[in-house]
């Protein structure tokens, strides 16, 4: 297994709209692998590919605090049960140190293959369903920070921006 580079907040490669997985495959599971490795290490609690420069559909999650739940979605798709919305405190292991509130729908039905490309259903709720919105809208190129307002989301990526150039 191998820690992989999370890319950061404004870096454009971000924005990529991530492909279907064609097949389950070794190198699928090792990308699978590789991610929990990362997302562990960082220290986060969901990883999507596109974060790590690979643009494929594949999410890695585990919310429990032992690292005991490990949960893989490949080619995610999901749907609102629901019009009521929950505000949640969203951070990003692509947009380090920042945490702001935001809105997503609190029950919603995923649709995603498991490890071993074998189909599943869930409805999830809470922050399972946060999680799964959060990272789903990464393989859509998407990030939290597209949530907040401009003055915001602007803020935060000069921040980031000075931060990437102090490190450089």
């Amino acid at each position: 297994m191998a820690i992989l580079n999370i890319l950061e907040f404004p870096d454009s490669r971000l924005r990529t709209i991530a492909k279907p997985v064609a097949a389950v495959d070794d190198g699928i599971r090792q990308l699978v692998d590789d991610m929990f490795e990362t997302m562990y290490e960082a220290p986060g609690i969901g990883l999507a590919a596109t974060q790590v420069n690979v643009h494929k559909r594949v999410v890695v999650m585990d919310l429990s605090e032992d690292r005991s739940e490990p949960r893989v979605f490949i080619n995610p798709e999901f749907e609102f049960l629901t019009d009521e919305m929950q505000q949640y405190q969203e951070g990003c292991l692509s947009v380090p140190g920042f945490y702001e509130n935001v809105d997503r729908p609190q029950r919603i039905k995923i649709k995603a293959l498991d490890r071993d490309g074998q189909p599943y259903e869930l409805i999830a709720e809470g922050l399972l369903a946060v999680c799964i919105q959060h990272e789903c809208d990464h393989l859509n190129g998407k990030l939290f920070v597209d949530y907040l307002s401009n003055l915001k989301r602007d803020r935060i990526k000069k921040k980031l921006e000075k931060l990437h150039k102090q490190n450089a």
